[in-house]
């Protein structure tokens, strides 16, 4: 069997993304696993696959699922919600119009921004104590602050990421007792109050260049631990996002999204 996806980005947080809104297609976790394997697949942190909506079909574009690089889903993608307003701009003649997405974590709201930008409304952020302590198994204790942007996330501010073991205590943290069905863990430095560096250890993909919701997450547990005010830069080895917590409690995030290429998979 043929089928077509287009290759897309956000900041290098990269996507194989195919539209079955009309033809679907099943992609199980091994499928799904395969395509996202660098040398023997296409290569990508998550596979999209686009369906038509289960859910209010008059209002809602289109059904967003996503899988990880080791073939579970994800609940939500914030970059990958920008890449499909840009896809579903293009072929549905929608320019300018406000799109809705469903998603596992609920419907989604995308806004084009002009220059190639699109500002998701990620939501109300579900967080819990800001400092709480954990400990990996190499004995390094660290003060975490747990926030969900309908996926879990575990935010830990460092003085400095220059040099720190990213592959090690992400991957420790990610699958930490503390969390029974496994967390992105985001370490974080503050630049100023405007302004902070993420890097991004992801559930079932691990290091990638850029994280939408741990952004946003990111910039939650900003909020919560003083550390900045509610509009931030979040710069990340893919590039930078705007992030506003707005006073109703909303987290809006700006970002480009970027089609890469077209192509075909035999399976």
């Amino acid at each position: 069997m043929t089928l077509p996806f287009i290759k897309m980005h956000g900041l290098g947080n990269d996507f194989v993304v195919f539209d079955h809104t009309k033809n679907p297609h099943e992609i199980t976790a091994e499928l799904a696993a395969r395509l996202a394997d660098r040398r023997f697949g296409v290569g990508c942190d998550q596979v999209i696959q686009l369906l038509a909506p289960t859910q209010n079909r008059a209002a809602v574009h289109a059904e967003m699922r996503i899988y990880n690089g080791d073939g579970s889903q994800a609940e939500m993608c914030g970059n990958a919600a920008r890449c499909v307003a840009k896809y579903l701009r293009q072929t549905l003649n929608l320019p300018t119009e406000t799109l809705t997405i469903q998603t596992l974590a609920g419907l989604i709201k995308i806004q084009p921004k002009g220059g190639g930008l699109e500002a998701v409304d990620m939501g109300k952020p579900i967080y819990g104590k800001a400092g709480e302590p954990i400990k990996t198994k190499t004995g390094t204790e660290y003060k975490f602050t747990q926030v969900s942007m309908g996926n879990p996330h575990c935010v830990i501010f460092l003085p400095t990421l220059d040099g720190f073991p990213l592959a090690q205590e992400g991957s420790l943290l990610e699958s930490h007792k503390r969390f029974p069905h496994r967390t992105n863990v985001e370490f974080v430095q503050v630049i100023d109050p405007k302004k902070i560096h993420m890097r991004v250890w992801e559930r079932g993909a691990g290091i990638t260049l850029a994280c939408g919701t741990g952004a946003c997450a990111a910039a939650v547990a900003a909020v919560l631990n003083g550390h900045t005010q509610r509009e931030v830069v979040v710069k990340l080895d893919g590039g930078d996002l705007d992030i506003l917590w707005r006073s109703d409690d909303h987290v809006i995030m700006t970002g480009p999204a970027t089609i890469s290429f077209h192509g075909e998979i035999n399976f």
